[in-house]
């Protein structure tokens, strides 16, 4: 009987601990809760935002490889766009559209510019208003040493180059406000060379 009485005083005694346990536990998830929502958002967002970064920058290395196989004869006449960097507008523009990013309005556009340097026109098809620029520079210098066996020399090797600026919008912003605020870069920025072959 003493038996009964002393096990049913324990079970009592467990069962207040199991009550209290479970308000802190609820406790306990409510304060990891916003941290947890925080980091799984951060976690989507930055990889998007990576994985934007990467289409981008094959978009700006196909547009760069094709105005670089171009002839670069007709870079002198500015009276009308070179087939060279229209084709590599044409090419960013297409490889934009078929992974399925917004291009901004720049199908149909033309590139303004003189001599080697051509850029989209203000664009506001993007979020929030905003838009994409791109930037196509037929005389790109990059400098590369060269060892000719006893006399190193730098060399100016001439290249397109090709920039794409995307605007990108961050959710993690919004998830960020409720700690502190954060402000993330608001484009991405990328830059292809290729070596002119003409």
């Amino acid at each position: 009987m003493r038996l009964r009485l002393l096990s049913r005083r324990c079970q009592t005694g467990v069962r207040r601990i199991r009550a209290e346990d479970r308000g802190s536990q609820i406790v306990e998830f409510a304060l990891s809760a916003p941290l947890l929502v925080l980091f799984v958002v951060g976690i989507f967002d930055f990889s998007g935002a990576l994985a934007l970064k990467h289409k981008l920058a094959n978009a700006a290395r196909e547009g760069a490889r094709v105005a670089a196989a171009d002839p670069a004869n007709d870079l002198s006449n500015t009276s009308t766009v070179p087939v060279s960097v229209s084709d590599a507008y044409q090419v960013v523009d297409n490889y934009l559209l078929s992974e399925k990013l917004n291009d901004c309005g720049l199908q149909g556009t033309s590139p303004t510019g003189a001599a080697l340097t051509w850029t989209s026109p203000t664009l506001t098809g993007c979020q929030n208003g905003t838009g994409l620029v791109l930037t196509i520079n037929r005389g790109c210098v990059t400098l590369q040493g060269v060892d000719l066996t006893e006399n190193p020399v730098t060399v100016g090797l001439v290249g397109t180059c090709v920039t794409v600026v995307y605007p990108y919008v961050w959710q993690f912003t919004s998830a960020a406000g409720l700690f502190s605020s954060f402000i993330g870069p608001t484009n991405i920025t990328t830059t292809a060379v290729a070596f002119n072959q003409n």
